[in-house]
């Protein structure tokens, strides 16, 4: 079934343990297809699928070249590879790096918020330095929706501080309560 909202989450240090938090409480019946992008050394191969896929009851795999998006997936960045998001089409690209990062938050937020424009939902967990501000300001500009860890509970707050600093954020969650947080924004009525 086609996504009639796609997710996107960014994490980098210390973010693995909140996006597990996350993906663990995902509903996979949702009209959302959800995309990870975090910051792992670029030696392949990352065990991150498998990490998620165990966690959550979401059908979870590394991109491995185009794929179609679909409803109740989630959709890893596979080591050095960024995630680029079209209508209906997602693709690990060897791009060059952005924001010094290969996957980059930024890269993967503004094609899923070109893609989807307001039915895009992007979320910055703990990490260090500041990839998935632009990425956000992207969402927002596109109407779509921007959710941040409250940096008090992140391992690393320098990402999701700099999301709050330079973004007009609509929530700051623990990441325990993001993944009931997204399912409120998918599920809540079309207004016209």
């Amino acid at each position: 079934m086609p996504a009639r909202y796609v997710v996107v989450i960014g994490a980098s240090a210390g973010g693995l343990e909140g996006l597990t938090r996350i993906v663990r409480d995902l509903e996979p019946r949702l009209h959302a297809a959800f995309f990870v992008v975090v910051h792992l050394p670029p030696a392949p191969p990352s065990r991150l699928a498998l990490i998620l896929g165990r966690a959550t009851r979401c059908p979870t795999a590394a991109v491995a070249g185009r794929e179609p998006i679909e409803a109740g997936r989630i959709y890893v960045a596979p080591a050095n590879r960024h995630l680029v998001v079209e209508p209906g089409w997602v693709t690990a690209s060897d791009a060059p790096t952005e924001n010094r990062h290969r996957p980059s938050i930024d890269m993967l937020f503004r094609s899923a918020a070109l893609a989807y424009l307001d039915r895009t939902i992007g979320v910055v967990l703990s990490g260090t330095l500041d990839d998935g501000t632009a990425g956000l300001r992207w969402i927002k500009r596109c109407d779509g929706c921007a959710i941040v860890q409250d940096p008090d509970e992140a391992p690393f707050a320098a990402m999701p501080s700099s999301a709050i600093a330079n973004v007009e954020v609509d929530r700051v969650l623990p990441a325990g309560r993001i993944a009931a947080a997204i399912a409120e924004i998918v599920e809540a009525p079309a207004t016209a």
